[in-house]
């Protein structure tokens, strides 16, 4: 079969697919991925074909510039230029779309028109429910008939924001107009099924979520069976006890110099080694204690860490979890807070210092917190043997296999 995989963001958005899409070629389909170019390099060097897309993942709505409203105009712009993108990497065909949470709403269109079935593969629990409030938003519960109401807000905002690019791409596919809500609303009565890439350890699956939504664990990105550390990585590892790992991600753009001399003194408070990865904050440092590395696998580097500090995307909060590290969650925005709230609440990270409010002495004693209290660690190592039991890409080609 012809898989079509479609995801765009930042970086954390996108990697996870290059492990789903890699163990569907294992299962013998043929599978591309259409990713932002910026990540082209990654894509084909997990086996997949790539398709670009022409959504800038450095100006996405993870940029956090100008409040709520700045960041409405910058999602609004992102899905504009998304829908040809989109369009443009279905021409060369597929048999089946295999949508994430960034792009099923345009996607479905797409299968509408290529008159193929299509697939949730979602890395947020984005749908509405009673048991929690939206992923996006605040963290603190609205009482279960607030939580639904609010999340079925979200998606009327969603409907809103992807309205005019969805009536442009249904001119060009030649498709009788349609209103979004109404293309969403088909999908529900359709029961259009939602496969959930995150671990039912962090949430479970809601009780009142319909039929068609499952929670079936993490997917990971590809990582070669025999990559190894940098040897500098290495020599640094065994020079001294575990280190703390210190990175932002695709958050804090243009933070660097801030961010890493806060990073420094944090740490040094704090008495432990670390590793700051750059990020686009561009995080460096110097010193026998500290060391400053690029782009490196979380699933390589994390069980060597006695702690992680990181921004609290879904990725990087699954990938602690399944190194059995604890956290020092910093979120900054969008569903952030939300998984920083679940590790806090699971037991493996102390409460969340938000990014506006991150001084290098609120850093240094979470560090101690998350190194020092045995509890964290040993609540991050039991999750660690829950998650390590959990095959969220057998669980896609499961279904797949099902719709072949």
């Amino acid at each position: 079969m012809r898989i079509l995989v479609m995801a765009a963001g930042s970086h954390g958005d996108v990697a996870p697919y290059t492990g789903l899409g890699a163990h569907l070629r294992a299962a013998g389909h043929q599978v591309a991925l259409a990713a932002p170019e910026a990540f082209g390099t990654m894509v084909t060097d997990s086996g997949l074909d790539f398709r670009p897309l022409p959504a800038d993942p450095r100006a996405n709505p993870s940029d956090s510039g100008g409040g709520r409203s700045g960041l409405l105009a910058k999602a609004a712009a992102f899905i504009d230029r998304l829908g040809d993108g989109l369009a443009d990497a279905a021409v060369p065909g597929a048999d089946l779309l295999l949508l994430a949470t960034t792009t099923a709403p345009l996607g479905w269109h797409l299968a509408e028109a290529m008159d193929i079935p299509s697939l949730g593969v979602y890395l947020q629990p984005t749908l509405p429910t009673r048991e929690f409030p939206p992923v996006v938003g605040t963290t603190r519960s609205l009482g279960r008939w607030g939580n639904r109401a609010a999340g079925a807000l979200g998606q009327r905002v969603v409907d809103r924001l992807h309205a005019d690019a969805a009536r442009r791409l249904r001119s060009r596919l030649g498709l009788p107009a349609r209103s979004q809500t109404a293309q969403r609303r088909a999908r529900e009565r359709a029961n259009w099924p939602v496969l959930h890439g995150f671990s039912p350890t962090l949430v479970p699956r809601p009780a009142d979520w319909r039929e068609g939504l499952r929670v079936v664990g993490p997917w990971w990105p590809h990582v070669p069976a025999d990559y190894r550390l940098p040897a500098e990585v290495e020599d640094f590892l065994q020079a001294g006890p575990p280190p703390v790992f210190i990175g932002f991600g695709s958050m804090a753009a243009g933070q660097g110099e801030r961010l890493s001399a806060l990073a420094v003194d944090a740490l040094r408070r704090a008495g432990v080694r670390g590793i700051l990865q750059s990020g686009w904050a561009g995080l460096a440092a110097d010193g026998d204690d500290v060391l400053t590395v690029g782009e490196l696998p979380h699933s390589d580097l994390f069980p060597r860490m006695a702690a992680a500090v990181h921004h609290a995307g879904a990725g990087t909060s699954a990938a602690t979890l399944r190194a059995g590290i604890p956290s020092v969650p910093v979120p900054v925005l969008a569903d952030q807070p939300f998984w920083a709230a679940r590790l806090t609440h699971l037991g493996t990270a102390p409460p969340p210092i938000p990014h506006a409010r991150l001084t290098a002495e609120h850093l240094a004693h979470a560090i101690r917190q998350a190194v020092e209290d045995p509890t964290h660690r040993t609540r991050a190592v039991a999750a660690a043997g829950l998650v390590a039991r959990e095959d969220g890409a057998d669980r896609v080609a499961e279904v797949v296999d099902r719709m072949c």
